[in-house]
């Protein structure tokens, strides 16, 4: 196999998991000849366009379901992206200084003061704010508030990202790179056949060659995963995210509440939209839905083969279900879906970040949010909170990577870069990536 359409890599999906990838082996290996499919007419078009997610950097510093741990690897993740932006001066550009801040309120406020203790010596910029700081910084939180409230937060931090932009700016400097980068739009994998050590992939505009696949196509990885008798062990349920608009900047910084732990899905928060700065997003909600993507043709026989229903997946919807906490969350995510009655109860919702807060304060956001593959273990009868990866060892990797799959973008890349470079017998650069992502 030989020519135009033989790879060593091809990288399956165009958004910001896909392009970081991409980036990464052009730049940090020596591998010669390297592609990038992407069914949709334009790089990250789907969940990494800034209209489909929260565009946060996650830090781990205000997000309260993470432990320690998580949240110090979090972070890690975090530096190497800001690190990247600054490297080729996206300042302002798509990435963003914004106050960001987690509220306690009432029963949460000793928590609060507890996490900050065992949280400040390893974020020393985090600040611990009382009702009364609170009031000079964001005196609508505030305003009208009769219990106590209290938040740890920074207000010098890059906390912002325009994820869709920074995908595609991976794309443009990936083909400054020596290495032979070609993009592929329009191009959706319809199946990918293993070839001895090899690989064949269909698509829409031909047949293609490489040594080594990555599927980063959000849902879709596990349905090719599925066609090719891998992750049978996995189910995804796809989980849908609405923001609700604000008719006018209540807030100037990300303002997120405290997480139940019970829940994978992120608690509702505020956050000044990077794109129109005149807009306060609210949300997100969460709520499962029959389809792979959220706003575009939506399959549903695609649905159900990712979801491939058993007695195991019906356990843990089962045990879901079982759980009043959990119950009555996702009773009340659908209903902030239904058209006549989610204004007034969403505003309910948001009336903990802002109080004085009503119905006609708030529209809902047609056509903004994003749809993220809720991985279940069938195995072991459980959701999973973190990213699923499929590695078969044998040359083709596959990935579903819900929250907070775009922060990691990089040190998912340099994962797989790493596997990369030992399957194929290549060299990745550790010592220009610490320099340039890690050392910073």
């Amino acid at each position: 196999m030989s020519g135009e359409h033989f790879f060593d890599v091809i990288i399956i999906g165009g958004g910001i998991s896909g392009t970081s990838l991409l980036y990464t082996l052009a730049r940090y290996t020596d591998i010669e000849k390297i592609a990038l499919f992407e069914k949709c007419d334009e790089i990250a078009s789907l969940n990494s366009n800034a209209k489909s997610n929260s565009q946060t950097l996650h830090a781990g510093d205000i997000e309260t379901n993470y432990s320690l741990k998580k949240a110090l690897k979090v972070k890690k993740s975090a530096d190497m992206l800001e690190n990247y932006a600054h490297q080729y001066g996206y300042e302002n550009e798509s990435i963003f200084k914004i106050p960001k801040m987690v509220v306690g309120i009432g029963a949460e406020v000793p928590m609060m003061r507890t996490r900050y203790q065992s949280f400040k010596e390893h974020y020393p910029y985090l600040q611990y704010w009382d009702k009364e700081r609170l009031c000079e910084l964001e005196p609508k939180l505030v305003e009208g508030r009769e219990e106590n409230i209290v938040a740890m937060g920074s207000s010098e931090q890059y906390s912002a990202m325009d994820f869709g932009k920074i995908s595609q700016s991976f794309v443009d400097n990936a083909k400054k790179e020596e290495a032979e980068v070609e993009v592929c739009l329009e191009e959706e994998v319809y199946s990918i056949k293993e070839l001895g050590k090899d690989f064949e992939l269909i698509t829409a505009q031909g047949t293609y060659f490489a040594h080594y696949v990555v599927v980063d196509a959000g849902s879709h990885s596990l349905l090719l995963a599925n066609d090719m008798g891998y992750g049978l062990e996995y189910s995804t349920l796809p989980v849908g995210g609405s923001f609700y608009y604000a008719t006018k900047p209540y807030i100037h910084s990300k303002v997120y509440t405290v997480q139940n732990p019970k829940l994978p899905f992120a608690a509702v928060h505020g956050d000044p939209d990077i794109i129109n700065n005149k807009i306060t997003r609210f949300g997100p909600t969460a709520l499962a839905l029959p389809k792979l993507e959220r706003y575009k043709g939506a399959d549903f026989i695609d649905f159900m083969k990712t979801l491939n229903p058993d007695k195991a997946v019906f356990d843990v919807f089962y045990d879901l279900f079982s759980d009043d906490e959990i119950r009555d969350y996702m009773i009340k995510n659908m209903m902030y879906e239904i058209p006549g009655i989610r204004k007034g109860l969403f505003a309910k919702e948001v009336q903990k970040i802002i109080p004085t807060l009503d119905e006609d304060d708030i529209e809902y956001a047609d056509g903004i949010g994003g749809l993220r593959p809720q991985v279940i273990d069938k195995v072991n009868k459980k959701l999973l909170l973190g990213e699923a990866k499929i590695d078969t060892k044998k040359g083709i990797v596959f990935n579903m990577t819900p929250s907070p799959g775009a922060t990691s973008c990089l040190s998912n890349a340099q994962k797989d870069a790493k596997l990369i470079c030992t399957y194929l017998g290549r060299k990745f650069n550790k010592k220009l990536f610490k320099k340039e992502l890690l050392e910073v």
